[in-house]
């Protein structure tokens, strides 16, 4: 019986099209977890740097803040990490799909699991990552005096415009 190799490859990838963008939306999500991880790392070396030069009460507060570093650097990497087995999840479902037309045996069963587990794994590590963000948002904030300036000056945007300079 001949094999028509060029009309099953190509009906295969029909059917990994989909996992192959999702892939690609993990790629892109993965990219802007890493840019803040970075980021997340560059703050603390620069906090860790003058931290010896400051005096009792300035070096407590900036201590706090190492904290909630350390906090968001354990939530962006856990978050890179499970997105990252999301990611080699999907290509499991890419090999599956393929083996399983090459050699002619239902997988959709295997398929199924790993599709899911692979969406499981992302949304733990989407949560991760709004967790993050949450911390961010908490500890990092506009010094009170500078929005008392903005305000009392009652021209906003020139003032905001000037701290921004």
């Amino acid at each position: 019986m001949p094999f028509s190799v060029p009309a099953d490859i190509s009906h295969i990838i029909q059917l990994a099209i989909a996992p192959v963008f999702l892939l690609a939306g993990i790629g892109a999500l993965l990219n802007v977890m890493a840019n803040r991880l970075g980021r997340v790392v560059d703050r603390w070396r620069k906090v860790e740097g003058f931290l010896a030069d400051l005096g009792e009460e300035a070096r407590k507060a900036h201590v706090l803040e190492l904290a909630a570093i350390d906090q968001r650097m354990i939530r962006i990497n856990r978050a890179v990490t499970l997105s990252t087995l999301s990611a080699l999840l999907i290509c499991l479902v890419i090999v599956t799909l393929f083996t399983g037309q090459l050699i002619r045996t239902d997988v959709s069963n295997l398929v199924a699991v790993l599709f899911v587990a692979s969406m499981g794994v992302l949304i733990a590590g989407l949560v991760y990552f709004l967790m993050e963000i949450s911390i961010a948002t908490r500890t990092l904030r506009v010094a009170p005096h500078l929005i008392t300036t903005a305000r009392a000056s009652g021209n906003r945007k020139k003032k905001l415009t000037n701290i921004l300079d």
